[in-house]
Order: C-alpha cells, then sequence, then structure tokens
C-alpha cells in the first residue's frame, strides 16, 4: 500500500480483461448527438505547489492543441463554442475558453453540454471545486482525467510505485533523490544505478528537465540544476534499446473497456533522448509499428497489453500515453514515463498542415484521420458530476 497526501498495427488492436463494474459505471450513456455544443480549455491556471514541486505552464496554455481541435471538430460538423464570434483558422486565438472559474462559467452561460479540458487539471481546480458549477454537473460532460488523480499521477514517482507494486510490469531501476549525498547513494558501487543515468524531474512536462548524464560529473551538474527546482527528483536508469509510445484509449459507448492503439516507435533521438515535439515535429521522428514488424516481434503486443493494464489499475477516463523503450536492442520494453494529458496536435488549420501528435500519428495506423480520432475521444467524455466523485483505487490509496 501507498500513502498518499492529497493537499501495434492497423489490426492487431490491444485489449484486457475488464474491469467491469467501472467501466459500465464510467462510460454510462456518454455520446454525443447533433445537440452536442463543445468548448475547449486552454491552461490560464498556474499550476500549484505539491510537496514543494510546481509543474512547468505550458507557455501558450495549450492554445495550439486547443486551437486545431475546436477547428476540426467544427470543420466536421459538430457545433463547438467559443469565445470569439468568428476565430481566425490562422490564429490559435479565440477559439478556447481560460480554464478560471470566469471562463467555464461564460462557456456554460453560452450552452455547451461538453468541456474538453486541454489544459492541466488538479485538486483545487475549478472543474472540481466551483459551487456555481453543481447546478450543471450531472449535464455537463468532459473530457478529462478527475482533477484529483491528476494531482496525484502528476507525481512521476509515485506513478512508478505504484506500477512496480504490479508483478506483471516491466520498469526501469530508479531512485528518488533530495540532495547530492542520496545521489552518490543511489549510484555505483554504493546504490543500484550505473552509468548512463537519466536525471529528470519529479512533476515535469515533456523533455523539459530530462538529460541523459555519462559521469558524475555530468551527473551531479544537473542534478544541483534540477533540485534547483525541486525538492527531489528521480535518477533512472538508461533504457538504451528501441523508444516507443503507446496511447491507451478509455471506455466508451461503442468500447467499454480500455483499449490500446498501435505502437508508434520513434527515432532520431538527441543526446538519448526524443527531442520536444515544438522543436522537432513528432512527424520527424516517429510511426507507427507495421503488421509485419508486429506478427515477427510479440514484445510489441506484450507492452501495449501492459499499457492497457496500467490505464485500468489507475482508472483513467480520458487517452492517456505511456513512453516505452528496450532496456537494450532486441530486448523487451520497460515503461518510463505515464503521460495523463498526451499531446492532441494535429493538422488541418491553415500552416499547420504538417502538424501532428503521437497519439494523431498512432489513429492513422488505425485508418482514422485526425477528426475521426477527436469523435471518437468526445464519445467517451464523462459527466462533470461523476469526474467530481470517482475515487482513487483502495487497493493503491487505502
Amino acid at each position: 500500500m501507498l500513502s498518499l497526501n492529497l493537499t501495434s498495427t492497423r489490426c492487431r488492436v490491444v485489449s484486457t480483461r475488464p474491469a467491469v463494474p467501472l467501466a459500465r459505471h464510467l462510460y454510462s450513456q456518454a455520446h454525443t448527438n447533433q445537440n452536442s455544443r463543445v468548448a475547449v480549455l486552454y491552461q490560464a491556471l498556474e499550476p500549484p505547489v505539491v510537496n514543494g514541486v510546481r509543474k512547468p505552464k505550458k507557455p501558450g496554455g495549450y492554445q495550439d492543441s486547443g486551437a486545431d481541435i475546436a477547428w476540426t471538430l467544427r470543420n466536421a460538423g459538430t457545433n463547438v463554442v467559443t469565445p470569439a464570434a468568428k476565430p481566425d483558422p490562422g490564429s490559435h486565438e479565440g477559439w478556447c475558453f481560460p480554464d478560471t472559474e470566469d471562463g467555464i462559467l461564460e462557456a456554460v452561460d453560452k450552452g455547451v453540454t461538453h468541456f474538453w479540458a486541454n489544459t492541466i487539471l488538479f485538486a483545487d481546480h475549478p472543474l472540481q471545486t466551483s459551487i456555481r458549477l453543481n447546478r450543471s454537473e450531472k449535464d455537463i460532460r468532459v473530457v478529462g482525467q478527475p482533477p484529483r488523480f491528476v494531482q496525484v499521477y502528476d507525481d512521476k514517482n509515485l506513478v512508478n510505485e505504484i506500477l512496480r507494486a504490479s508483478k506483471n510490469l516491466k520498469l526501469p531501476k530508479a531512485a528518488l533523490v533530495g540532495n547530492l549525498s542520496a545521489l552518490r547513494e543511489a549510484v555505483a558501487p554504493k546504490g543500484p544505478l550505473s552509468f548512463p543515468i537519466v536525471g529528470k524531474p519529479v512533476r515535469g512536462r515533456g523533455s523539459h528537465g530530462v538529460a541523459v548524464c555519462q559521469t558524475p560529473e555530468a551527473l551531479e551538474r544537473h542534478a544541483g540544476d534540477l533540485l534547483e527546482e525541486s525538492l527531489s527528483i528521480i535518477l533512472e536508469e538508461y533504457l538504451s534499446g528501441q523508444e516507443g509510445t503507446v496511447t491507451v484509449m478509455p471506455p466508451s459507448r461503442e468500447r467499454p473497456d480500455y483499449w490500446a492503439m498501435p505502437v508508434v516507435v520513434r527515432y532520431n533521438h538527441v543526446n538519448g533522448i526524443a527531442p520536444y515535439n515544438g522543436n522537432v515535429a513528432v512527424t520527424a521522428n516517429s510511426r507507427t509499428v507495421t503488421d509485419e514488424e508486429a506478427a515477427q516481434d510479440s514484445t510489441f503486443e506484450t507492452v501495449a497489453e501492459q499499457c492497457v493494464q496500467v490505464a485500468r489499475l489507475l482508472r483513467c477516463t480520458a487517452p492517456i500515453r505511456i513512453d516505452i523503450r528496450r532496456f537494450k536492442d532486441a530486448s523487451e520494453f520497460a515503461l518510463f514515463d505515464v503521460n495523463m494529458k498526451p499531446n492532441m496536435t494535429g493538422p488541418g488549420r491553415p500552416g499547420r498542415e504538417d502538424q501532428a501528435s503521437l497519439t494523431a500519428i498512432a489513429a492513422n495506423g488505425l485508418g482514422w484521420d485526425y477528426a475521426m480520432l477527436l469523435r471518437h475521444i468526445l464519445d467517451s467524455a464523462r459527466t462533470l458530476y461523476e469526474l467530481r466523485r470517482i475515487e482513487l483505487p483502495n487497493d493503491i490509496f487505502p
């Protein structure tokens, strides 16, 4: 038990045995129709400090991908509500509402039935706490994770502890350290970690603060920088093999269990790390696994099944994306990062025809375009009433 302080291929889609009662409750009668009115939220609020650590705010607050979502849904026939009467498709402004209480209520006053929470949620987020939303919580659906869950699961070390408690999941060796003395105790010959070693934040965003360190001197320099921002950091075994990522979809009316989209493999790393997609487009270094590759290598299906297990274990209510990498060439995969809010950038708006996200690339492996991906995700939206009341798994958090 853990204690907690709450201040693939086109044809090989993986699903494992369902935890039926939860799945049925979560997606009960969740559907979209011609009367749906969708509003996209962007990150206007600063994430809170949790255990001395603040997750970095995304520059622009995800307005670029939010505009992609809103424009594409509207272009595909969905009734999308926007703060601007006629937002410019060439700009990210005017498409999304801020995730402040006033911004959310402005959208409610305009008659929205669905919120797409393209933002970072947390326990005290207005979607969770606003009394003024109480009257609408059973009528409004949300694409997003339960806000209280996100605050917990954004702690990467905590999530890793949860996953390590399951005997069926493979993870790299790791250590949580709060100073350079503890760092030296975690590294060979005293500790379990040998070089190269990855140093990364406990509450990070994308590749922010992630570096592969080849020597003790490099590791101590990098750790010193990270410890100026955080009370503790994660040291992790470097996985040298093939990297990939798996998007797991939540239960929906059409599919009442969690399931994995095709595995996407990644290449063209920079200093051992996949570069931030704001610097290098994922279309330049990522592709779906082919049918032939999956048929010849069962590790792709095995790791996809593990990722489905993770989504069910964490009781996710929206897509998650799990980064994976082989321990070494031709070995099995390990899970090394669980992303509760995958990037949902996609093509369509003027000047963004070449944009994509890792989840959109996976969707292409199913024969879906970006609009179809968004419609499937929208179909899995839960009522705000449900998201506010879902409890953390009591077998993990007694």
